[in-house]
């Protein structure tokens, strides 16, 4: 199953940068004269001591992603100096207060030298959680780390000459991959973090593909984050799902099973980050809440956090088990349609056409996934070695996911 930045989780059926109530968090954030967010200290702050951050100069893609939303608090907290890469159509009003931002082309590699002038560590969210064919994964997720890889060696070798802002070079590269790069499994405790990777989905290929160019590249300094399900406040991938499970209505893959998935809320992702960046890290690391879900408990949760959210009755919250055989002809449908509306909107000027091309986010891609066992992963091994404690459990998430949608006027 795909992940937020995402950019870096899954939404629905795929993964796509918390809060708890009631605290300092959930006030609304003062605003400055650029119209950006004011960071208020204590605020998203996570679970564990994050001192070796102080002063350490962090360029982070994908930040004004969901993700993004909840780990720049936490990373301004914990002392770093961080820099936001971004593109020009980007939406920064949201950033706190401290956050520089940059502008570079992932895809090009245009600015990518100038952005990483000076910067100590990277972390890599950004990503294309939904595409209409191989291309457009292969195109946005394997090119961007090619760049990545290309302008980090680069900045390498200005630093052995003194020319990088002072900098020693990049001394780790923290990459939000995700679950779906190692693929499926529908048995507890899931797959573990020296599973051999076997994507199902051109999603999970392409995220293979990133982690192999960087980690040709950065060797021992590249450290992994595969997460499953993210989510929380300011995820637009599973609004619709919430907005089903409002009325009443949810669905699961498969008739007459469960379908068993690993889930990390944002504003834990963002403390895993965060734990990823210390000097002891290494290798590939699953993330998960430590518990496992299925669709069918994830939607009630679901469906008693809007309950009390709007102060109505509980209600009960009726989960369909569809068929493979029609979710496949209705992500074909989709599919279909994807393409037929992209190759009209190419016609159109490019200031017009590139603003409204948009692929499904139900298509034959996330299909490969869904009619898999389960997504489910042991996230047990970044718990041990680094010190990460989940922090939200499955309903305290859904409570500030539904509160923050409700803030944001979405449900």
């Amino acid at each position: 199953m795909s992940a937020a930045a995402h950019g870096t989780g899954m939404n629905t059926f795929s993964d796509v940068a918390g809060k708890t109530a009631p605290s300092q968090a959930d006030k609304p954030a003062k605003s400055q004269p650029d119209g950006r967010a004011d960071h208020q200290p204590g605020q998203n702050t996570g679970c564990a001591g994050t001192g070796h951050l102080t002063d350490v100069r962090v360029l982070l893609t994908g930040g004004t992603g969901f993700v993004g939303r909840h780990l720049l608090p936490q990373l301004l907290e914990a002392g770093a100096q961080v820099t936001c890469l971004t593109r020009s159509s980007s939406h920064i009003a949201h950033l706190p207060q401290g956050v520089a931002v940059a502008q570079a082309d992932l895809g090009s590699g245009r600015g990518l030298a100038e952005a990483l002038k000076g910067q100590d560590m990277v972390i890599h969210m950004a990503a294309l959680l939904f595409g209409l064919g191989w291309q457009d994964y292969l195109r946005a997720n394997a090119r961007a780390a090619r760049s990545l890889a290309d302008a980090v060696m680069r900045a390498d070798r200005a630093a052995c000459t003194g020319e990088n802002g002072g900098s020693k070079g990049i001394r780790r590269f923290v990459l939000v991959s995700s679950l779906a790069a190692t693929g499926p499994c529908g048995t507890a405790p899931g797959v573990e973090d020296d599973t051999p990777p076997a994507p199902v989905s051109a999603y999970g290929w392409s995220k293979m593909l990133t982690e192999q160019i960087l980690g040709r590249a950065l060797g021992d300094r590249l450290v992994t984050l595969r997460p499953p399900i993210i989510y929380g406040s300011g995820d637009k991938g599973l609004l619709p799902v919430f907005k089903g499970v409002m009325s009443g209505l949810a669905v699961s893959p498969g008739a007459g099973r469960e379908f068993p998935v690993s889930a990390i809320h944002a504003r834990d992702m963002g403390q895993a980050i965060i734990c990823a960046c210390r000097p002891e890290a290494t290798g590939v690391y699953h993330l998960s809440d430590g518990q496992e879900h299925t669709m069918s408990s994830f939607c009630r949760i679901m469906g008693s956090a809007v309950d009390k959210a709007i102060e109505r009755e509980p209600r009960r919250v009726r989960v369909i088990r569809m068929p493979l055989p029609v979710m496949a002809l209705t992500a074909g449908l989709s599919s279909a349609f994807g393409i037929m509306a992209d190759a009209l909107l190419a016609r159109l000027p490019a200031r017009f056409g590139g603003r409204l091309r948009r692929a499904p986010n139900w298509n034959m891609d996330k299909y490969r996934e869904a009619r898999q066992a389960g997504w489910l992963c042991n996230g047990s091994r970044i718990r041990r070695e680094l010190g990460f404690t989940p922090c939200m459990s499955l309903e305290a998430g859904m409570k500030e996911a539904v509160e923050g949608y409700r803030r944001e006027g979405w449900l």
